[in-house]
């Protein structure tokens, strides 16, 4: 039984505590929050769980194994280092970090001292986002064309960070995981629409090596809420719809054909279309599988499927991303 701890108890605290409660493998030993008023409300619907405002006690709690970081951004790296110093296996919020070298210094301690550390890249753990891999993988959608990814909303204006911490840190997280080729270069713009100068909306593409190119739009200034990804292969073309109930996913079966007439040195190019698929996926809650995923690496001590690996590609993108929005545009290559 692994005795888990979270700290921060704000927007995405609760949901982190229901599923460590929910899961056979682990206990959950404390919360800690800021703010009286929503251990209040922990308490009330959870009792029996001790809670604290001082995030020091759970760090130096010698029953405890791991930690759960829910704050916000600004103090991920400082709460991160003293739960890795004090030998405990740490879970973080996305993102980790706005600064490579940060991240690096994380994942250097915690490999020193033999720990886990892991990010909330929770729709890696998506059941949809899982048979979308498993197309690719088997090249069922042929060679990648493009993936236009569109996470929209009327949002919570963020004090400290911008959009695409925010909300494209889902989607870079999502493209990473499904295809092994990783993007060279970024170009962004994105403007504030406020007084702090925080992005609230960008426009993100990458370029890979490869034909394939990946356009992310961003934005908590928008009257709907859309979360949508599509996808574009040489046999078959795919639809991810989060927002809907169930058919969350549809495939659309086509060829693209290139007819070659010499004497008029022209290609001319057809489709050919055929059926639409709804395929069946995993539904179990993504943030379930997660704290499973946390649980098995700590017991028997291999890496998570977002592992240093890959959520420090993730920041490297983004880095470089914010680089680009900074410079007006300008292409950055990704370190």
């Amino acid at each position: 039984m692994i005795n888990i701890g979270v700290i921060g108890y704000g927007y995405w605290g609760p949901n982190l505590a229901r599923n460590v409660l929910q899961n056979k493998n682990c206990k959950l030993k404390g919360v800690c929050d800021l703010r009286n008023d929503r251990l209040e409300i922990f308490k009330n619907n959870i009792p029996g769980v001790n809670t604290f405002t001082n995030y020091n006690d759970l760090i130096t709690d010698p029953l405890i194994d791991a930690l759960i970081i829910a704050t916000p951004l600004i103090n991920h790296y400082e709460i991160s280092i003293k739960c890795l110093d004090a030998g405990k296996h740490v879970l973080v919020e996305k993102p980790l970090t706005d600064n490579i070298a940060k991240a690096e210094k994380l994942i250097e301690i915690a490999l020193k001292n033999n720990l886990i550390l892991m990010v909330d890249h929770i729709f890696v753990y998506n059941g949809v986002i899982k048979k979308i891999k498993e197309l690719i993988d088997n090249n069922n959608l042929g060679q990648l064309f493009y993936i236009d990814s569109t996470r929209i909303n009327l949002g919570i204006f963020q004090n400290d960070n911008n959009v695409v911490l925010d909300l494209a840190t889902h989607d870079i997280s999502i493209i990473n995981y499904l295809i092994s080729e990783k993007p060279y270069s970024v170009i962004a713009t994105g403007k504030s629409h406020t007084l702090n100068n925080i992005e609230n909306i960008a426009y993100i593409t990458l370029n890979y090596n490869s034909n394939l190119i990946v356009h992310i739009h961003c934005s908590w200034l928008s009257p709907v809420k859309i979360r949508q990804m599509l996808i574009g292969g040489s046999n078959k073309m795919l639809i991810y719809n989060d927002i809907e109930p169930t058919e969350k996913l549809k495939i659309y079966d086509y060829n693209l054909i290139m007819h070659k007439e010499d004497e008029k040195h022209k290609i001319l190019i057809d489709y050919r279309t055929g059926d639409v698929n709804i395929p069946k996926y995993d539904t179990n809650e993504p943030l379930a599988n997660l704290i499973e995923d946390f649980c098995n690496a700590i017991t028997n001590m291999n890496q998570p499927i977002v592992n240093p690996t890959n959520f420090l590609e993730v920041i490297k993108i983004i880095s470089a991303t914010n680089n680009s929005l900074k410079l007006k545009g300008k292409e950055v290559i990704i370190n």
